[in-house]
């Protein structure tokens, strides 16, 4: 077995009547294929984490919280995730958040937000500033890209009537399709992670993502997304299994939704300077198209 690019090319060359310009065109191309085979054996593995801002359903339109649906999908790599990303935020909950190894300290924005549990500290000016400045710092800092989709339900039920998507599943069509395309582009495969949305939607979850693998989409075909997904089924974990990725998607996927609505002037501006840092941050962290930089339509998308 020829194992060098110099012994498949002596391979061809052995006598005096392999040495015209078409066995070197082909002993050319016999070694890319082999090269690429070998390429593509140590295809780069990512993992998209999802979350939700918003309500699901179509029942209600009272204000942003509900009219307006967002899912955001954190991609990053498998091996800096094992070895940069998980570690660097555990440590950053040990640090603010003492605890021991089998009790751990699971980040919720809500419960942030609302300072419950063990993030009662964070009322203390000091200790609350402190965090801050180190949260900031590990977002900013990690290798990671985002996706997110919005949907208006209200303007789309408004359109489309009984024909209407479910929203949820709408929103995961767009995100797989860009998270798709990704992999695609930097030659790369992967899998989806999502946190739990409970029982009944966890069953609705998986059929949309089977359908999407299985049939594709009406933008995309069934093998756009199983050349590069490494599984058929969507694998789902309860926000107890403290998974870094889905943690870190809890804490921006709200703070996502807000800046597009903000930036279509949906919504009048009254962040706070600690909700504009993230947002900024977002910003930077966006997947986007490859020459142009380009963010709409790559890293966001508004529906």
């Amino acid at each position: 077995m020829h194992s060098t690019v110099g012994d498949l090319i002596c391979f061809f060359f052995q006598d005096n009547k392999h040495r015209s310009k078409i066995n070197i065109l082909r002993a050319i191309c016999f070694v890319i294929v082999l090269e690429g085979r070998k390429i593509g054996s140590k295809k780069r593995r990512f993992r998209i984490y999802i979350d939700e801002s918003g309500d699901h359903t179509y029942q209600t339109f009272y204000n942003e919280g509900n009219r307006y649906l967002c899912i955001l999908g954190l991609i990053i790599e498998d091996s800096i995730c094992e070895t940069n990303f998980n570690p660097s935020f555990e440590e950053l909950k040990q640090k603010h958040f003492p605890h021991p190894p089998e009790d751990p300290v699971i980040f919720h924005r809500n419960e942030m937000v609302r300072r419950m549990g063990p993030f009662k500290i964070l009322k203390d000016p000091q200790k609350d500033g402190l965090f801050t400045e180190d949260l900031l710092h590990f977002l900013k800092s990690h290798s990671y890209k985002l996706i997110a989709v919005t949907i208006d339900k209200e303007r789309h039920i408004n359109k489309y009537g009984c024909y209407a998507h479910d929203p949820y599943d709408f929103c995961l069509a767009m995100l797989l399709e860009r998270y798709c395309g990704f992999l695609q582009f930097f030659n790369s495969i992967g899998d989806v992670l999502s946190e739990s949305r409970g029982g009944r939607e966890d069953l609705l979850l998986k059929k949309a993502y089977r359908h999407i693998y299985q049939k594709g989409t009406l933008h995309r075909k069934d093998n756009f997304f199983q050349n590069v997904l490494t599984s058929g089924e969507i694998k789902i974990k309860p926000k107890t299994a403290n998974i870094v990725g889905l943690q870190v998607t809890d804490l921006l996927v709200y703070h996502a939704k807000q800046d597009m609505l903000v930036e279509r002037s949906i919504i009048p501006e009254t962040r706070s300077p600690f909700a504009k840092s993230i947002c900024e941050i977002i910003n930077d962290k966006y997947n986007r198209q490859k020459y142009n930089g380009r963010v709409e339509g790559y890293g966001k998308k508004f529906i």
